[in-house]
């Protein structure tokens, strides 16, 4: 790493927060640590990490809650979501409130440092680029435009406000016009991470939270559509 970024650890089971210091901070990283969620919260607004771990199931106020609260305060740092419980409503909350990415006690390590550092770069890839203004973007469909050097998304001239994901997402489909994806191509495409099953559920999602920023109608789209029983495509 060019500069050493910190990831904040917002656990309560101290064991797990020793594990995952030891591994981070032999990966470069420095680290803050919390174990309930209004320290979390304290650590997030005064620390500038670069990234938060966020368990779900916190003293004094849950991961959620805080997720929920840094995104109102317009805070977009990169959270990934720790959940002990397989249940895709958890998986599905902590995307609607805001959250990157989530993974599952028990974790691998190497799998959770490799989301990290992917979460980590396109964080800083997009903010370095951050300045470029709309005029340099490229137009897409409609009023649509995505510059793709600072990773902004404009309709109508307009910034929109895009978590990394909602962004991948759209530039992916808008990059294969009029070709239909499954969820599962897509988790495979877009997510990397090749998740199975009930997490295909994270796609529908994600296009639904994206449809509501950038269409004029999300009840109407006609940027991001659907192709019933097979999967969704960008029209042009």
């Amino acid at each position: 790493m060019d500069a050493q970024k910190t990831v904040l650890i917002v656990e309560d089971e101290k064991n797990i927060v020793d594990i995952l210091r030891f591994n981070l901070q032999r990966e470069g990283y420095a680290t803050l640590e919390a174990y309930d969620g209004a320290d979390g919260l304290e650590k997030a607004r005064t620390g500038n990490p670069d990234l938060i771990l966020l368990d779900v199931m916190l003293p004094k106020m849950i991961g959620f809650d805080v997720c929920k609260t840094l995104r109102a305060e317009g805070n977009h740092v990169p959270v990934i979501i720790l959940t002990a419980r397989e249940e895709e409503a958890d998986k599905v909350l902590g995307l609607e409130i805001g959250a990157d990415d989530y993974i599952t006690k028990p974790f691998s390590m190497r799998e959770l440092i490799a989301r990290v550092g992917a979460n980590i770069r396109r964080t800083a890839m997009s903010a370095a680029a951050a300045a470029v203004s709309a005029e340099s973007a490229m137009p897409v469909a409609g009023d649509l435009s995505i510059n793709t050097d600072s990773h902004q998304v404009y309709c109508a001239g307009q910034s929109v406000d895009l978590t990394q994901r909602e962004y991948e997402l759209l530039t992916f489909l808008a990059s294969h016009p009029n070709k239909v994806y499954s969820r599962v191509v897509l988790m495979e495409q877009v997510w990397n991470y090749g998740y199975i099953g009930d997490d295909v559920r994270t796609v529908d999602v994600t296009v639904r939270r994206l449809r509501e920023k950038i269409e004029t109608d999300p009840a109407k789209p006609i940027y991001i559509l659907t192709r019933r029983g097979v999967g969704y495509y960008f029209a042009i």
